[in-house]
């Protein structure tokens, strides 16, 4: 029984630590794009000069590609994907950075 219990509690206490990880990850990836100017042109559920996190996140579902395909996007800028406004580059963050975000824009969902 002892061990059972024990078992229990680690599960637990594991799960807690993913939890809060997961919030900072989240935190983390809001302050990046807020710090990067993300907000200037997209919004979470509606097209403003970009397209919308969600709609992002929609068109690359199942797409086992879609982080690094983001993260290109974002690192070096794109062009037609989504109209003929151009997506500047963001070429000075950090490679850890650049998949944070894209992690966070692909998360985005109903």
């Amino acid at each position: 029984m002892k061990t059972f219990v024990t078992a229990a509690l680690a599960m637990t206490l594991a799960g807690a630590s993913a939890h809060v990880l997961a919030n900072a990850d989240l935190s983390k990836a809001t302050e990046l794009a807020k710090a990067n100017g993300c907000y200037s042109c997209h919004a979470k559920d509606e097209k403003v000069v970009g397209p919308a996190f969600k709609a992002i996140a929609a068109k690359y579902a199942g797409d086992s590609g879609a982080t690094a395909t983001l993260v290109q996007s974002i690192q070096n800028g794109s062009k037609g994907k989504w109209g003929r406004i151009p997506m500047p580059a963001h070429s000075s963050m950090s490679g850890e950075d650049l998949k944070t975000l894209a992690q966070w824009v692909l998360s985005q969902k109903d």
